[in-house]
């Protein structure tokens, strides 16, 4: 076994304590205007209430408890869904583990349900969801490693048209490539952004193409992956990034924003970056934008929603959002925040995630209900392994349900 894989499993795994640590401070200011803003209809929005959403967080717990299964998914985090054509809902994670869920109590006198400290613990996942139910796990990892000593992070997913203006759709994923490295890249750096494609309905793994690489960045820390998020509108696909500036001790990350024509993601001569007066072939920070790298945006009605952990201690605990007229910005908030419920002491949230697959159709109009995941991990490195197998709620993503209205 590879000595990276070893220090994830003993230190309770990837994407997880990563983004714990790169979303402690968010300040979101001005951006500039991209030349495309909306002009009428787009008004601020703020959360006007929020949730707990037992229904969605009980199944992730009664499918990953299930005795009966003993080779799928029993927790993960990097939370990403898409809606397929069907009406399923394809599940994505990153770091995963497998194996059987015992029922409590176990060894350690927990009254949890545990897993073997053996349990298999895979790059990436995805599970099948038909109806609210969650019924299968896809071979995993589903997306095998690139190389020795890497491994891929699937991220945001939409379903397009295999090219552009073809009637048959494809899913694709887009995928973060990380390489083993040393303090402080304990969880990886940053290497390269892919695309996916998966066929429908089988949803095989027809080919990776691999769309920037950030291999020749002489600083790691400012080396972008897209894909933490996207959105849809006007016939383009905007994929928002990040680099990972906090991981080199600078206070905050930069947010970074391309977009692609629909039926194209998987072209990287399709790709274009805004570089802060037009979009380019080469990406470059937007100026004034500084968050964590992962963090979520939606589009209601003509407005842009941008979910993240909010500013200093609290980004452990906190989310916040900010909306904006535009892909591009300029990015207004913060507006209202709210503190989700934690299964532990000494537990962090983190990756925020709105998922439209799982929402009701009326959030668009502003007075319907969003979903919104957030994963959970140990805070402490020391002995994280050992909890989240004593007690595996530590690493499963929970859900909350967001009202959103037009803010006064």
């Amino acid at each position: 076994m590879p000595d990276d894989v070893r220090a994830r499993q003993r230190t309770g795994t990837g994407l997880g304590l990563l983004l714990a640590l790169v979303l402690g401070a968010v300040l979101l200011t001005a951006l500039p205007d991209d030349g495309e803003r909306e002009g009428g209809g787009c008004t601020p929005y703020t959360t006007a209430a929020w949730s707990g959403d037992d229904r969605l967080t009980g199944e992730f717990t009664r499918y990953g408890d299930d005795e009966t299964r003993t080779d799928d998914w029993t927790g993960g985090d990097g939370t990403h869904s898409v809606r397929l054509p069907d009406g399923r809902v394809l599940w994505l994670f990153s770091d995963t583990y497998l194996g059987q869920v015992h029922a409590p109590p176990n060894p350690v006198g927990e009254s949890a349900a545990w897993r073997d400290t053996s349990a298999p613990l895979v790059r990436n996942s995805a599970v099948v969801m038909r109806a609210g139910r969650l019924e299968s796990t896809l071979p995993a990892p589903l997306f095998a490693d690139p190389a020795p000593n890497q491994w891929r992070w699937p991220v945001a997913a939409r379903v397009e048209p295999r090219s552009p203006g073809s009637s048959e759709k494809v899913v694709r994923v887009l995928l973060w490539v990380r390489t083993a490295g040393q303090s402080p890249w304990i969880y990886g750096v940053p290497t390269a952004t892919e695309v996916a494609t998966l066929s429908l309905p089988e949803l095989r793994v027809e080919s990776v193409v691999k769309v920037l690489d950030q291999s020749l960045v002489a600083d790691p820390s400012r080396r972008v992956l897209f894909g933490t998020t996207l959105t849809e509108q006007g016939g383009w696909t905007y994929v928002f990034g990040g680099d990972d500036g906090q991981a080199a001790s600078r206070p905050v990350s930069s947010a970074y924003v391309a977009r692609v024509a629909d039926g194209r993601l998987a072209d990287p001569s399709a790709w274009r970056y805004w570089d802060g007066s037009g979009w380019g072939p080469r990406p470059a920070a937007v100026r004034g934008a500084k968050v964590g790298s992962a963090f979520s945006v939606v589009r209601v009605n003509k407005t842009y929603v941008l979910f993240t952990m909010a500013a200093g201690a609290a980004g452990l605990t906190t989310v916040t959002s900010y909306w904006s007229c535009s892909p591009t910005g300029p990015w207004h908030g913060p507006t209202k925040n709210f503190s989700p419920s934690l299964p532990a002491a000494g537990v962090a949230a983190y990756n925020p995630q709105a998922q439209p697959a799982v929402s009701d159709g009326g959030f668009g109009t502003g007075g319907g209900r969003l979903v919104l995941s957030y994963d959970v991990n140990w805070l402490e490195t020391t002995g994280a392994s050992a909890s989240i197998n004593a007690n595996v709620s530590l690493y499963r993503p929970r859900f909350v349900t967001v009202r959103l209205v037009r803010a006064r």
